[in-house]
């Protein structure tokens, strides 16, 4: 019977070793007057025993993932094609939940001022065009929007997009050192407050609503780490489910508790203009569409040989209850 029981204790005590094994702290960075989803998940107690270490603000998608695949921090997000670059690049990564998209109230438009002739795709050419990173969610855009306006290669070449940062884009349309601005949340609708601007095209016009962006972890990670990326992919896709069956007033304060209890010296206001994420679907469960777009749009553009990346080596929604209909 004792040479039975060994074996067993053994293994409980192995079992629990490695559980005890895996993380339960992750690090990520953040966005000045903003709060995430794992942030919301943290704060509803979602994401319990993990927790997250705030080390810094991330300046851009690309660099958020990049920050992620290179292990300065354990997870990352960005627009969907910078994601299928990385993977190109043979990051060892994948996507593990959906995270922000456009809809009728969050979208991406790009604006001229009141009196300006441009009309359409052809009367961009030579024009400069402020968005706040390249290589995403504004680029890709821009580019589908031209292509889809009748452009030639040649002619697309001579559209320049530029890298304004994202708060000064409004002043730079109405000073006129760039000719379309890009703009979206709280950008857009202070802009549009102050007038004298008309919206050239948004980006739900060309697609309809869609989730673009994924939050990535390191494919090593997930390996080392099942049951924390289980439980960060879970606690993530609740905290997206609690906005939307939470009214809009009640999710603006919760925010607002988060950014001054958090103490990084930021300005709230504007929390107040939220609206929507934009995820298109339940608890952020990815799309194979919404990551194919992208490798079919850049293997149009060249970036990407025919075949080269798939869309089940980008993404997965293993770990995301919602998939299975779970979570309710």
């Amino acid at each position: 019977m004792i040479k039975r029981i060994i074996p067993v204790a053994l293994l409980l005590t192995a079992c629990g070793t490695a559980q005890a094994a895996e993380t339960q702290e992750l690090r990520y960075q953040g966005s000045v007057g903003a709060v995430t989803f794992p942030e919301l998940a943290e704060e509803l107690g979602y994401l319990k025993p993990v927790k997250l270490k705030w080390i810094g603000n991330t300046i851009s998608g690309p660099q958020d993932i990049q920050s992620a695949a290179t292990g300065q921090t354990d997870f990352g997000g960005a627009f969907n094609g910078a994601v299928v670059k990385l993977v190109a690049a043979k990051a060892p990564i994948k996507s593990v939940i959906s995270y922000y998209g456009s809809d009728k109230e969050a979208n991406q438009g790009f604006f001229v001022l009141d009196g300006n002739p441009i009309r359409s795709a052809k009367d961009l050419i030579g024009k400069k065009i402020g968005m706040n990173t390249l290589g995403a969610h504004a680029e890709a855009v821009l580019k589908e929007y031209l292509k889809r306006g009748g452009l030639t290669a040649e002619q697309v070449k001579q559209v320049e997009p530029v890298v304004v940062p994202p708060v000064n884009l409004e002043q730079s349309l109405r000073q006129g050192q760039i000719d379309v601005a890009v703009l979206s949340g709280v950008l857009r609708d202070k802009a549009l407050e102050r007038g004298a601007l008309r919206p050239l095209f948004t980006d739900i016009e060309l697609f309809g609503p869609f989730s673009a962006g994924t939050y990535v972890l390191t494919t090593r990670f997930i390996e080392r780490n099942p049951s924390t990326t289980r439980k960060f992919v879970e606690a993530t896709a609740k905290a997206i489910e609690w906005t939307r069956t939470h009214g809009r007033d009640e999710v603006v304060a919760k925010y607002k508790e988060i950014i001054a209890r958090r103490g990084r010296n930021e300005d709230a206001t504007s929390i107040g203009y939220w609206k929507s994420s934009g995820v298109a679907t339940t608890g952020g469960v990815i799309a194979d569409v919404e990551i194919k777009r992208w490798i079919d749009w850049l293997e149009r553009e060249g970036d990407l040989r025919p075949g080269q990346v798939k869309a089940e080596d980008v993404y997965t929604n293993a770990y995301n209850p919602y998939a299975s209909g779970g979570a309710t």
